[in-house]
Formats: structure tokens, C-alpha cells, sequence
């Protein structure tokens, strides 16, 4: 008996080691078939989006797939895990990203994912508010790099077609910066060599005559910019700069330049009577009286110094509207030339 019960179970064991292999694919025959997830990648117009990035997430880190769109736009994902939620996540240069709901597909199923539609990417603008003092210390920053020939200060120019109005501290700025600047100090030294080589005031001779006439261009150089630039246009509220015409006939440049010794521009815009520049030169004619020996001081000489500043100031606005702007260097240039060819 106990043998018998022994070799059934040894058959037992035998067939199943023989079985055919159909039995074997019966035993797996429970695992579920992988999914296959596809679709289109539009537009919100309806056009196909080639080269968009596509992307298909499981629940698990592993279990992410991407895909490049070709030409058609069209996209598949095979091999896919049933019964577990998936995202498709579609990127694509110049539109929005794009998310689909949750997909759960079923086993062996082959599932389209519909409504893509891509949207364009919003642009982000940003404005950036300035207000006008900050605009025309900008403005200033740049005047104040203008050099002729890339060596006589030229601070006193705006070539802005509407440059902002300078505040009383921007007028100052401007000034200090203007007398200085070491080209004006050897400026004033130069007119006093050439005053003392004409022997005109007849100071004394040699350093200490020379002495005196560099003391009286200092004063009255230093009266002109801080009263006409500076001090006279912040209380009167008028702008001290030449404004560039640049444009139109040449006798209309012409008039604009010589008038600039009478015409100014106030800090409304409008175009006034430059008492800023005249009294600037009244001013500067005062100190000189002061200064001068005794024999040629006089009314005459504070008249004339202000007729020289006015004739001065009108062969500068020529100058400036006609010469000077071609040979001008500043900020600006400075940047671009390395890219010029």
C-alpha cells in the first residue's frame, strides 16, 4: 500500500515536469496587457505643433516616458501600465504648457488623449517708471562725457530732440562740474598768458602781473558759470544749454545759433528772453570792474565785458550747430565703437 501511494505521487510530480508548454501560458494567462496611450498635438487653431515635448508621468519616479513630435504632430506611448492614473504633459517653444487629466487606461486598451490645444505663451511686459528728474539726470550724466575731439569739454549741449527740464541741483551739478574739469582750469591759464602777453589790464610785469590776471579769469570766469549756468536759471527757471537744431535750412540753424545769445528755453518748454545768460555777463563784467586797476575800471568795461559774452555765446551756438557736432565724442559713442566696422 505504501508503495503504491509512493509511485502516484512520483507520476504526479513527473507530469508535471513534462507538461506541454500551452500549460505554462495558461498559468500567466491572468497578467493584464499593457496599454497604449497616443495623440495630436494642435494648436488652438488647429494646426499640428512639430518639435513639442511630450511627456507621460506614472505614479511612480520610473515610470516616466517622453516623446518629440515629428512634422504630423503626432505622438504614442506603448507599453504603458494599466489600471494605474498617468499625466501627459506637453511643452513646446512659444505656447503655454499643456497638462491632461488623470488617464487610467484599462488593460490592452489603446487610448487617445483629445483637446490638446496649445496656447500661446503670455508675454511678460514690464514698464518701468521714470520720472522726469531722474530722466534728466540721466540725460546729464551723459552731457557731462561730451568732449570735442575727445578732449575740450562740450557739457553745455543737449542733442535730445525733447530733453527734460534740469532741476536747480542738476543746474549746480553742471557747473561745478564744467569749472572743474581740468581742461577749463588750463583754459583760464592760457587766457590769462595771452592777457599777460598783450599786457592787458596793465598789471604789474612778470609772475606777480600774471598772478593777477589769472586771479581776475578765475573770478570772472568762475562769476560767469555760477551765475549765468547755475544760480540765475534755477531762480528764474530757464534751461542754460544750447539745444541742437540739427535740422531744417540753414538759415533757419543760422538764426537758431545766434539767437541762442537772447533766446533760451525755460523749464515749461517755452522759449524765452535769456536773462539768465545776460545777467550772467553783467555779473561777470561787475567782478572784472572789481578786480582791474583803478585807471580802467568804469561802466564801460562792465558794458563791455557783457557785449563779449554775448558775442561770445553767439559764435558758440554757430559753432555748436554747424562744427562741433561732427568731431563730438561722449558715453554713448564710447559704447557702440567697438562693434562699428
Amino acid at each position: 500500500m505504501t508503495r503504491r501511494i509512493i509511485g502516484l505521487v512520483f507520476l504526479t510530480v513527473a507530469g508535471l515536469c513534462v507538461a506541454p508548454p500551452g500549460a505554462a501560458q495558461q498559468l500567466s494567462a491572468s497578467d493584464p496587457q499593457p496599454a497604449t496611450i497616443v495623440g495630436t498635438v494642435l494648436d488652438v487653431n488647429g494646426g499640428v505643433v512639430p518639435g513639442a515635448m511630450v511627456v507621460l508621468n506614472g505614479p511612480d519616479s520610473d515610470d516616466h516616458h517622453t516623446f518629440v513630435t515629428p512634422d504630423n504632430g503626432l505622438f504614442e506611448f506603448a507599453g504603458v501600465h494599466p489600471g494605474v492614473a498617468h499625466h501627459v504633459t506637453i511643452s513646446a517653444p512659444g505656447f503655454a504648457d499643456w497638462t491632461s487629466n488623470t488617464i487610467t487606461p484599462t488593460a490592452g486598451q489603446y487610448f487617445m488623449v483629445t483637446g490638446i490645444q496649445l496656447r500661446l505663451a503670455t508675454v511678460q511686459v514690464s514698464v518701468v517708471a521714470v520720472t522726469p528728474e531722474q530722466l534728466a539726470a540721466q540725460q546729464v550724466r551723459i552731457e557731462e562725457t561730451q568732449r570735442v575731439f575727445g578732449i575740450i569739454p562740450n557739457f553745455y549741449v543737449t542733442y535730445e530732440p525733447n530733453p527734460a527740464p534740469l532741476t536747480s541741483k542738476l543746474k549746480f551739478q553742471l557747473a561745478f562740474r564744467a569749472l572743474s574739469d581740468p581742461v577749463t582750469l588750463i583754459g583760464f591759464a592760457l587766457n590769462s598768458g595771452i592777457y599777460q602777453a598783450a599786457d592787458y589790464p596793465s598789471y604789474r610785469g612778470g609772475m606777480a602781473g600774471y598772478g593777477q590776471r589769472l586771479g581776475a579769469t578765475f573770478a570772472g570766469g568762475y562769476t560767469n558759470v555760477l551765475i549765468g549756468d547755475a544760480l540765475l536759471p534755477s531762480l528764474l527757471h530757464q534751461d542754460p544749454r544750447y539745444f541742437y537744431q540739427g535740422k531744417g535750412t540753414n538759415r533757419s540753424r543760422l538764426l537758431h545759433a545766434v539767437s541762442n545769445a537772447f533766446i533760451t528755453r525755460g523749464d515749461n518748454g517755452r522759449r524765452e528772453i535769456n536773462f539768465s545768460g545776460i545777467g550772467g555777463d553783467l555779473a561777470s563784467g561787475a567782478i572784472a570792474n572789481a578786480y582791474y586797476p583803478t585807471g580802467e575800471r568804469g561802466g564801460s568795461l562792465v558794458v563791455r565785458s557783457a557785449l563779449i559774452g554775448i558775442g561770445g555765446r553767439m559764435a558758440n551756438g554757430v559753432v555748436q550747430e554747424f562744427v562741433l557736432h561732427r568731431h563730438r565724442t561722449n558715453e554713448r559713442t564710447a559704447v557702440a565703437s567697438p562693434n562699428q566696422h
